[in-house]
C-alpha cells in the first residue's frame, strides 16, 4: 500500500492544486481508508477559496478544504472492531484519496447504499440536529429558509422522521424550491405570526428577517447556517414577540443517523442533490471554475476511481 496520500487544496489565495504527503503511521485506534468518491460542500468551501468566510480572521496556506469522504477500508488497527478490510465507511477528512482516521471519525455504510446516497449522510445528522433541538410533532407548522443542502435535507428529516405535515419554505431559485416540492414542502410567502417553528439555513439576513415576522409569539427559531456568508442580526419584532434562537452545529450521532438514515429503503428517499460531477484529477480545475460562476450547484460529486 502506497505511504502516501495525494490532497487537492488551496496552495495560496485562490489557487486550487496538489500536494502529496507522507501518511501517519497506522495506530491501534486507526482505520486506512482509500477514497471511492466524496463531496464539494458549496455553502462552506466557496467561501474559504473566496476569502470570504466571515468566520475566518485568516487565512493560512496550503489550506485543505471539505469533510465528506466515501471510501473502501484497507487496514486497520489492532483495537479497531466495527469496521474491517473491504467495508465501505463514510469519514471527514477531505480531498485526498487516501488518509489514516481515528475509527471515532467512521461511519460504516451498508453495501445496498450507493455513493451519494452515502455522502449525504453527514449533512443529514447536522440537518437532523438542528430539528431535533425544536419540540415538535405532525401538527406543527414549520417554516423553514434556504433550499441548499442543509435545507433540503433539514425537509426530508422534518418528513421522513417526524412526519410534520406543514412545512413551508422561502427558496428564490424555481429549481431548488421544485426539490423541496417533492419532499413534501410548500412554496410560501409567509404571513405574519403563522409558524410554530422555523429554521434558518440561507445564510441570508433578509431571510432570517422573514422569519422572525413570521413566527407566532414565544415561538423558537433554529439556525442552522453557518453565519459565514453575511450577518444575521435581530429585528425589532423579535423583541416584541419575545422569541427565543437556537443555536446549531454538527450533527447529534453520526453512527446513530446512519442506523435510521440506512435502514431499509429510506436511504432511497434522499433528494437528488448532486448537479455537477467530476474526477479527483480534475478537482482543481473544477474549484477554479466555482469560483468563477454565478450558477451554482447545489453539491458537486468528486469519482476518484473516474480518470482524465
Amino acid at each position: 500500500m502506497l505511504n502516501t496520500t495525494t490532497i487537492c487544496c488551496l496552495v495560496e489565495s485562490k489557487t486550487p492544486s496538489y500536494l502529496v504527503r507522507e501518511l501517519p503511521p497506522l495506530g491501534i485506534h486507526d482505520v486506512h481508508v482509500r477514497t471511492l468518491a466524496g463531496a464539494i460542500s458549496i455553502g462552506a468551501e466557496l467561501p474559504q477559496w473566496l476569502e470570504q468566510d466571515m468566520t475566518e480572521t485568516s487565512y493560512d496556506y496550503p489550506l485543505e478544504t471539505g469533510y465528506e469522504s466515501y471510501g473502501e477500508v484497507l487496514a486497520v488497527g489492532d483495537a479497531v472492531q466495527i469496521v474491517k478490510p473491504g467495508d465501505r465507511v463514510v469519514s471527514f477528512y477531505g480531498h485526498q484519496d487516501q488518509a489514516i482516521v481515528p475509527v471515532s471519525k467512521v461511519i460504516p455504510v451498508p453495501a445496498y447504499v450507493s455513493p451519494r446516497e452515502a455522502l449525504l449522510l453527514i449533512l443529514s445528522c447536522d440537518a437532523a440536529k438542528g430539528v431535533r433541538k425544536h419540540t415538535l410533532t405532525p401538527d406543527t407548522s414549520v417554516l423553514v429558509s434556504g433550499m441548499g443542502t442543509i435545507g433540503l435535507l433539514t425537509v426530508h428529516y422534518l418528513r421522513h422522521y417526524i412526519n410534520v405535515r406543514q412545512i413551508d419554505i422561502i427558496e428564490p431559485l424555481t429549481s431548488r424550491a421544485e426539490l423541496a416540492r417533492q419532499l413534501g414542502a410548500r412554496v410560501v410567502t409567509p404571513d405574519s405570526s403563522m409558524y410554530d417553528a422555523a429554521i434558518e439555513c440561507s445564510g441570508r439576513q433578509a431571510a432570517f428577517a422573514e422569519l422572525q415576522s413570521a413566527v407566532r409569539p414565544h415561538g423558537a427559531i433554529c439556525v442552522l447556517s453557518d453565519g459565514n456568508r453575511e450577518a444575521l442580526t435581530l429585528t425589532p419584532v423579535f423583541h416584541a414577540k419575545e422569541l427565543r434562537i437556537i443555536a446549531s452545529s454538527d450533527g447529534w450521532d453520526y453512527r446513530k443517523h446512519a442506523d435510521w438514515l440506512f435502514s431499509d429503503d429510506r436511504h432511497a428517499t434522499l433528494p437528488a442533490l448532486f448537479e455537477h460531477e467530476t474526477s479527483f484529477s480534475e478537482l482543481a480545475s473544477c474549484f477554479a471554475s466555482l469560483m468563477e460562476t454565478p450558477d451554482l450547484p447545489i453539491k458537486v460529486f468528486v469519482d476518484y476511481e473516474q480518470t482524465s
